[in-house]
Parts: structure tokens; sequence; C-alpha cells
């Protein structure tokens, strides 16, 4: 009697069970093990996902509630009502000024006159490039009119 090679497989017996219904039931104990794995991240996920919905409803909430406190912050009347208490009122139309009085308000300072160096048999040109940055620089400084605010 000659027997498959596979057919053996499925004879083959240790105490009285076969090897293939050893081996089924390990797949069938790793099946259900992955699947209560993935049950229980899947109710974590879940669970996380409830959590930040609930975060996005109470944030939502605070974003409408700082806008209603901003508009009744923001309203004319109120504004109005602080400012007189604070001492402020409108501009009047003769303490404004239009675009061609502006420079009057603010002299734009004078550029100083820069004089050209001559080098001397001495001094290097760079040392004389130099001197001229630094007498440009502090000459502007010295000449600039004090500043008067603007009212």
């Amino acid at each position: 009697m000659t027997r498959n090679p596979v057919q053996a497989l499925f004879d083959w017996k240790v105490r009285g069970i076969r090897w293939i219904e050893i081996i089924l039931l390990v797949v069938v104990a790793a099946l259900v093990l992955s699947v209560y794995v993935a049950k229980a991240g899947a109710a974590r996920e879940s669970a996380r996902i409830s959590q930040l919905e609930r975060e996005i409803a109470e944030t939502r909430q605070r974003v409408r509630l700082l806008r209603a406190e901003a508009a009744r912050l923001e309203q004319p009347a109120r504004l109005e009502v602080l400012s007189r208490s604070a001492g402020l009122a409108p501009v009047e139309m003769k303490h404004q000024a239009d675009e061609s009085a502006l420079d009057s308000l603010v002299p734009l300072p004078e550029p100083a006159p820069v004089a050209p160096a001559e080098p001397s048999s001495g001094a290097a040109p760079a040392d004389a490039a130099a001197a001229q940055v630094e007498a440009s620089a502090t000459a502007p400084a010295a000449a600039a009119p004090a500043e008067e605010p603007v009212r």
C-alpha cells in the first residue's frame, strides 16, 4: 500500500492527536488573539476620537463666546462713553492736516554737504574714505532740528 505524502501528513499522530489538528488549533488561537488585539486598538482609537470631538465642540463654544464678547466690547456707543469719561473727544477740523501740510509739520533733515577729501601723501586712500564716511555720519545728526509733536 503506497501512501501519498499528503495523506501521510494527515494521518501522522502524536498521542492520539493528528498534527494537522494541532496546527489548525494554533492557527485558530492566533486568529482569535489578533482579532482581540485589533478590537482593543479600535476601541482605544474610538475613545480618542470621541475625546477630540468633545474638545472641538468645547473650543467652538469658546470661540462663539469670545466673538460675542468682542462684539459687545466693540459697540460704538460703549466706546464713545468710555472715551468721553477718559476725557477724549473727536478731532476738530482745525487740528487735521492734509497731505500738503505734512512737510511743514515735521521738516526733513537737510543732508550734509560732502566735501571731496584730498588724499595726502602720507595717508592711504582707505583711511581718507573712512574719515569721509565718519564725517558724513555725524553731520546730519548735529544739523537735524528738534522735532515738535504733532497734534
